[in-house]
């Protein structure tokens, strides 16, 4: 398993975008790529700052919005008078009389209407009569809400795609809840976006804040963005929690308007500087698994912690060949295991061993049906949350050094131009010679003899392998393949979980070794299941959103760049050869950062599709199984392959309908896992910082906004805003078609990719932000 420490890989969405090799914190834990605001419709150039900020637009700091007193009718009793069986389309002062508003609130009302116009929530018909959106437009779905306000909400029959919920449509739903949407834009390729009408039924919902009291009243401050501001506590609801400490509240009034809910402490986590209350809070608040029930873990050290000799019989032996596992330092368990041969020929036979899970985690049992709730493993800088028992993940199926292992191999023949045959995927047993680190493969290739003496007759094979991870990565380049070459932050702790520090960390030939070589199986093994029309999980990746295209196009052009048009026939080679243009140049990475988050989000399916970051329509997950539960999916079939090609109709129909169900299940898990792992980190750098106000950095300016510079600290990775009311040299015009600020008397321009000086100027604790201003010195780049 890859070092969580390190949020390797961007090797997958900055080495082999969204590819889903081994990936970690950087990447989902399929290895694709999860910048915040990376699938964002609309808003596709925003850092993951600019979503963190919110609200900030329209004041510095806080962005907070000075509530407003709720009218007496709220759009939840409007909008079910104007749902009701007997409603006919009525005037706004025939619904004066309807629902008795009085001479007071008429003016509060009207507004009301003209909201909901525009949200899209109602219709004004001729004679300025109204009436709920048409039914076509109106869908019920499930919440799934994202840490920086927006959501997607998943129709209850599946009739359509996810719908993108903008955070100000968000109108007070949260996570899992089930609402009404109106779908306000049905885009080209089925995407579609949409504001929330109604809340249908709320799911249990439980926020975790800071306990406070305001006046003679107590509160409960959210972390993060919550929809609400505060949580009020009626009398009693504290427990026995104190002001200052950490609590979990359980909601059981919401708001009908803009006021606040009410809730009750459930759970008192302790106090706010105690080691470990980020994760503690960031477990509970994403609803983690971070135990195993006792049953599982009984049914865990059941399982056999050798390989039984009559496990072996019908299987291919692979214990003769030279067979090594490359992994980071810190890693425990291995799910991956390589073998290659050089023919006379020049081309090479490849095996890519992958551990046997599905032999030990069989469908439907206390271990499938645990590992199917988990559907990833989660990991932290100083911790994992894993899918399977440490007596699975690290036992029985880890490819450990120097004892037989289960596996289901996939064996490739490549000639010497790189392409590869059809592949063959086999059950198998193996034994693993050595395991090896990134590090010492990366030091033996590079000419270290220490290390090369340590290895022995290992680094021929070292070498046959760097050269064969040439040829493949050169034939998935010249397809058009994507490749992000960004810097890779690793994150430093101190013993009390506290970050020290943040150091890069470039993807070396080791790692890239890896990467070409599960690439080469997920792509090979994918190509089998359509060829024999088994019922699967693909990995999907489709073009990316029109509409966000172009507004990366308006953010390329002041810097001598455009993008192919029309954008709807875009293609991987295109991008590429765009990335390929800024190569070198000053504001690279920015750029690279802007493209990356114009992508969409890799999904799952149970029909095989485009992999735009690949550029390939056959793609699957196949060498993550003891993280991953789609790869474990992906396994069972090929156990079961002969079954499902005789199987009848009825069966296949029900299997697909069974995949479709996970797909969709397995997504929401990969996101939650994801959103838990950026709000930790982002906890950790606002920690950081906390005792840097007034602290001098370089930073590098990431995105230009109308209300200010969004910038990265160099080297450090740490975002935040430099409000324009903070640049008091001058009065800053936003160039929008530019996106660029201006002074009107010096001229002076700012822009993506500047590198300037900043001073920290606010930390914010609970809502991870952190505001910076200019310093006095702009320094010139060399």
């Amino acid at each position: 398993m890859k070092n969580p420490n390190s949020w390797s890989s961007w090797r997958s969405s900055a080495g082999a975008v969204f590819s889903g090799i081994r990936g970690s914190l950087l990447t989902t834990d399929s290895g694709e790529p999860t910048r915040r605001g990376f699938s964002v419709p609309g808003a596709c150039w925003f850092t993951s700052a600019e979503q963190r900020y919110g609200r900030v637009a329209s004041r510095h700091g806080e962005g907070s919005v000075p509530r407003s007193k709720p009218p007496p009718v709220d759009r939840d009793r409007l909008l079910t008078h104007l749902g009701g069986e007997d409603y006919q389309p009525a005037s706004g002062r025939e619904l004066n009389r309807q629902l008795r508003v009085g001479s007071g609130h008429r003016e509060s009302f009207r507004l009301l209407l003209r909201q909901l116009v525009e949200e899209g929530a109602i219709q004004r018909l001729k004679g300025s009569r109204y009436r709920l959106a048409r039914e076509k437009h109106l869908v019920e779905g499930h919440l799934h809400s994202h840490r920086d306000g927006y959501g997607f909400v998943v129709p209850v029959d599946s009739s359509g795609p996810d719908i993108y919920v903008r955070r100000r449509y968000m109108h007070g739903a949260l996570h899992r809840d089930r609402v009404q949407i109106h779908v306000t834009q049905e885009k080209r390729g089925g995407r579609a976006e949409g504001r929330i009408t109604k809340v249908l039924e709320r799911a249990r919902h439980r926020i975790t804040g800071v306990l406070e009291r305001r006046g003679r009243d107590l509160v409960v401050r959210p972390y993060g963005n919550s929809p609400y501001e505060e949580v009020s506590l009626p009398e009693g609801a504290q427990g026995d929690a104190r002001e200052g400490m950490v609590v979990g509240v359980e909601l059981f009034r919401y708001p009908s308007g803009e006021d606040i809910p009410d809730g009750k402490v459930v759970e008192v986590m302790g106090h706010t500087d105690e080691p470990g209350m980020d994760l503690k809070i960031i477990i509970r608040k994403y609803g983690l698994r971070d135990e195993f029930p006792s049953e599982v873990t009984a049914a865990a050290e059941r399982v056999p912690t050798r390989v039984d000799p009559g496990d072996i019989e019908g299987r291919e032996d692979f214990r003769a060949l030279t067979t090594v596992t490359i992994d980071g330092e810190t890693a425990r368990d291995f799910d991956d295991a390589i073998s290659i041969r050089r023919h006379e020929n020049g081309g090479f036979t490849l095996w890519v061993h992958i551990a046997d899970v599905s032999h030990y985690v069989r469908e439907d049992t206390l271990l499938d049906l645990e590992a199917r709730e988990r559907g990833t493993s989660v990991y932290f800088p100083d911790r994992a949350i894993h899918m399977l028992p440490a007596a699975l993940a690290t036992g029985i199926c880890s490819l450990n050094p120097g004892v037989d292992r289960l596996s289901q191999t996939c064996i490739m023949e490549i000639d010497k131009g790189g392409r590869v045959a059809p592949a063959t995927v086999v059950k198998g047993v193996i034994r693993s010679d050595r395991r090896l680190t990134y590090t010492e493969v990366a030091h033996c290739l590079a000419g270290d003899e220490a290390v090369g003496a340590s290895l022995g007759n290992l680094v021929a094979q070292m070498e046959l392998m760097e050269e064969l991870c040439g040829l493949l990565r050169r034939r998935r380049e010249q397809r058009g393949s994507i490749d992000f070459d960004l810097p890779e932050p690793v994150i430093l702790l101190d013993d009390r979980g506290e970050m020290t520090g943040i150091k890069p960390l470039s993807r070396n030939i080791a790692h890239k070794i890896i990467e070409e070589f599960m690439l080469a199986a997920n792509e090979a093994v994918a190509t089998l299941m359509v060829q024999r029309q088994w019922p699967t999980l693909y990995r999907i990746h489709d073009k990316p959103d029109p509409l966000k295209l172009e507004a990366l196009d308006a953010v390329v052009r002041p810097f001598g760049f455009t993008l192919p048009k029309p954008f709807e026939d875009i293609t991987s080679m295109d991008i590429r050869r765009f990335l390929a243009s800024v190569e070198g140049r000053p504001e690279e990475n920015a750029l690279q950062r802007i493209v990356l988050r114009s992508m969409m989000r890799a999904r799952y399916s149970e029909s095989p599709g485009l992999h735009f970051g690949l550029a390939t329509r056959r793609y699957l997950h196949f060498t993550s199984p003891i993280r991953r539960y789609p790869d474990l999916i992906v396994h069972r079939t090929l156990t079961d392959g002969d079954l499902w090609t005789a199987a009848h109709k009825d069966a296949r129909e029900a299997r697909t309908k069974m995949l479709h169900s996970l797909a969709e299940q397995t997504g929401v898990r990969e996101r939650n896992a994801d959103s838990a792992q950026w709000e930790l980190i982002d906890w950790k750098k606002v920690g950081f910082m906390m005792d840097r106000v007034g602290e001098e950095y370089t930073a590098i300016v990431s995105s230009v906004v109308s209300f200010g510079l969004f910038v990265e600290l160099e080297d450090l990775f740490i975002d935040g805003l430099v409000h324009i009311s903070t640049l008091e040299d001058d009065f800053y015009r936003f160039l929008e078609n530019r996106h660029m600020l201006v002074g009107e008397r010096t001229g002076r321009r700012f822009k993506i990719g500047d590198e300037i000086r900043v001073v920290v100027a606010r930390v914010n604790a609970l809502s991870k932000k952190i505001d910076f201003r200019l310093s006095g010195t702009v320094p010139t780049r060399k």
